[in-house]
């Protein structure tokens, strides 16, 4: 060995020494030290990127990172590309997922008593949803959710009012109207029980693939708030909207019980104040857009009728009430929720 080569040898010896004793004396730099304890969180939505409840993450984001700078690190992923849409309560309650908007309709998978906010016509607007979920009812119905799903929802979104959108044109005016038609649904058995009650025929099919779906005629119609609608472009491929207005939509922003765990009191309220924030954000432009979307639906060509909404709601809750469905809803919260204005 050469004195250039012990002399090396030694030098790196002495590097190795000197990290060794920094890392047992925690004397790393701080900004190595604050990359390493920041929280990870990681969303995960099937929300396309124009769409509100996409957009709001970033004011989740941004709200946190303003009360808590440098202890989060807020990672958004879009269009279900890190977990398929349906999936994202499993992958929280493991652990493999933070936080998520979860919908009624997961829910309800594991918590029978929530299916009663999948049924249609028992919401009547955003202003009735958020008094139910930010008062007695949504205290006592989140606390079921946290103790069977592992997962703890922080604040209510509204995703809209949800209308049926048409393929082709044909006059709708009761739910026998829409017999035979191939309303494209999601694929769990609350979300197909709801196209079967508005009398169409549910097919299920992943989101990513409604547009598709339409423009080859897999499917004759979807059903999904207007902004929605015009967010994933579904009026470039269809031809008429039909103002139902069967459900008055939210989901959850929630986060999975195992992060929580891993924070501080401080931190966890942090983390609330940014869900509401981010959800109010949402909230305050979707009502707005609502309140203007359908003409632009209309300079778009598509023909926009109102059927007898009577006639729907007194079909879907009849379908509702006789069903095993109801037998689950705890008794007198549809009263209640009835009562809540």
């Amino acid at each position: 060995m050469t004195l250039h080569n012990t002399i090396a040898t030694l030098a790196s010896r002495r590097r190795l020494l000197a990290a060794t004793v920094a890392l047992a004396a925690g004397t790393f730099p701080l900004s190595d030290v604050k990359a390493q304890s920041k929280i990870i969180l990681r969303i995960s939505t099937p929300a396309v990127p124009d769409d509100w409840h996409a957009k709001m993450w970033t004011v989740f984001k941004d709200t946190l990172e303003k009360s808590a700078p440098g202890e989060f690190d807020v990672q958004i992923n879009l269009n279900a590309s890190l977990f398929k849409q349906g999936t994202e309560p499993a992958a929280m309650a493991r652990g493999n997922l933070e936080l998520s908007s979860i919908s009624a309709f997961d829910i309800a998978k594991l918590v029978p008593e929530f299916s009663i906010f999948t049924a249609g016509y028992v919401v009547h607007d955003p202003a009735q949803q958020q008094k139910i979920f930010n008062g007695p009812i949504g205290t006592e119905m989140f606390k079921l959710v946290s103790e069977k799903m592992d997962i703890t929802p922080l604040s209510t979104v509204y995703l809209g009012t949800r209308q049926v959108n048409l393929r082709d044109t044909r006059s709708v005016k009761t739910p026998a109207d829409l017999k035979g038609v191939k309303l494209r649904m999601p694929g769990t058995r609350e979300w197909l029980f709801l196209g079967e009650a508005l009398g169409a025929t549910p097919t299920p099919l992943a989101f990513g693939e409604v547009y598709l779906g339409l423009k080859s005629g897999t499917i004759d119609g979807q059903e999904n708030p207007l902004p929605t609608v015009r967010a994933a472009k579904f009026y470039e491929v269809t031809k008429q909207i039909v103002l139902t207005g069967h459900l008055v939509d939210g989901i959850f922003i929630s986060i999975s019980n195992k992060a929580l765990a891993g924070m501080s009191p401080a931190q966890r309220q942090k983390v609330t104040a940014a869900a509401q924030a981010a959800a109010a954000y949402n909230n305050e432009n979707r009502i707005k857009e609502e309140a203007q979307i359908v003409e632009f639906f209309k300079k778009e060509g598509l023909q926009v009728s109102t059927p007898d909404v009577e006639a729907f709601r007194k079909a879907v809750q009849t379908a509702y009430l006789n069903s095993d469905y109801a037998k689950e809803w705890p008794k007198g919260l549809l009263d209640r929720i009835n009562a809540t204005r």
